[in-house]
């Protein structure tokens, strides 16, 4: 049992220790998306503050400090959502609006102030905290679902880290959060002896999630970008058009197709890697709602898979030609308009069912 109690507390330092130096970390680290930084910092922090209880009970002789740490459990949710939306959106900024995220952390503060913590006003944070967790989890995945639909409409290369990096995030807090719900219901049965196992699954899984916190934030930086918070799902902007009667298969939409098809041939824009719809959109003097209906809706591709069509034929014509047999896989992929070996792996035997070298040796 002492052991037991031993490893947790242990764990539990080292974790708050790590949480701590990761947030410090955050917070002064030099780049572009403060805002996405500092609130995973605060976010941190916060729980951070909450696991403080795995290895000391000396916040229970302050009340004034274990109401802020019992509270504290309803802030964790509200700011990983608006973490979420700060590293999806690169334009994303707090205002006003979102202090209504803290209303219930304010409101049980005062409710603990005024009952001391009772019995009834436990229960009701508990029911109000699981509430607010399934609210905010569903609605991360919404975000999260949204943002991987603009990036395909808009954006023409497979960085997929930031909605990865997210996604799993939040899977490893779905089932951190499941290990909680358990040792509730261990603790409220008669198999309360499993409560103490319980907890040192629950401290060895907080540590794993956050050594990989660390390890992300070292070995990918290039994590906290973003896209435009004001892009629309292009199923939004054709529903909001033709309720105003303006979307209509004209001689203007046919004449703008052929203007696309003849432009990506000859002038190949799709060799850039970091080619977007708004640039593509600059370059054919149209708008990028036009063009977004263009391509998602009459040619019914994501903007990403067109673009990425164009770049796997010319890698098709470059692997056939017997002159190219010096170029390597890698030289076609960046000639081609990719900056990535995996994301043109994918693709192009996605289009071929081959791998770029068996295409290669196949055709030749």
């Amino acid at each position: 049992m002492e052991i037991k109690v031993e490893l947790i507390e242990s764990i539990g330092k080292i974790v708050v220790f790590i949480m701590v130096i990761l947030s410090v970390f955050l917070f002064t680290v030099k780049t572009k998306n403060k805002l996405s930084n500092r609130l995973f910092g605060i976010y941190l922090l916060v729980i951070a503050f909450d696991l403080i209880g795995l290895f000391t009970n000396k916040t229970l002789e302050y009340p004034n400090i274990q109401n802020l740490k019992t509270s504290s459990s309803l802030l964790q949710l509200p700011l990983f959502y608006l973490y979420v939306l700060s590293a999806c959106y690169s334009n994303f900024r707090i205002t006003k609006k979102h202090i209504a995220h803290f209303f219930l952390f304010l409101l049980f503060v005062i409710i603990f102030k005024i009952t001391a913590f009772s019995s009834q006003s436990l229960w009701f944070f508990e029911i109000i905290g699981e509430l607010q967790y399934f609210a905010y989890i569903i609605t991360v995945f919404i975000v999260l679902k949204k943002y991987k639909t603009l990036y395909l409409e808009n954006y023409s290369n497979a960085n997929y880290a930031i909605y990865k990096w997210l996604f799993q995030i939040t899977i490893f807090s779905c089932i951190a959060h499941t290990f909680v719900i358990t040792r509730w219901y261990l603790s409220n049965s008669m198999y309360q002896e499993y409560v103490l196992n319980m907890n040192i699954i629950i401290s060895l899984s907080v540590l794993s999630i956050t050594i990989f916190f660390v390890l992300k934030a070292l070995y990918q930086p290039e994590l906290f970008t973003g896209i435009n918070i004001n892009l629309k799902p292009v199923r939004t902007i054709i529903e909001k058009n033709l309720s105003q009667k303006n979307v209509q298969k004209n001689h203007s939409e046919s004449k703008n197709l052929k203007r696309l098809t003849s432009f990506m041939e000859t002038e190949k824009p799709y060799l850039d890697f970091e080619l977007t719809l708004q640039k593509l959109a600059l370059q054919l003097d149209i708008s990028e709602k036009e063009l977004s209906i263009l391509i998602n809706h009459q040619i019914g591709k994501h903007f990403f898979d067109f673009v990425n069509e164009y770049r796997i034929n010319d890698a098709k014509l470059l692997l056939q030609d017997p002159t190219k047999k010096e170029f390597t896989v890698l030289e076609i992929l960046y000639q081609v308009g990719f900056n990535s070996k995996s994301s043109f792996y994918t693709a192009f035997k996605k289009a071929t069912n081959q791998t770029p070298t068996a295409y290669r040796k196949s055709n030749n």
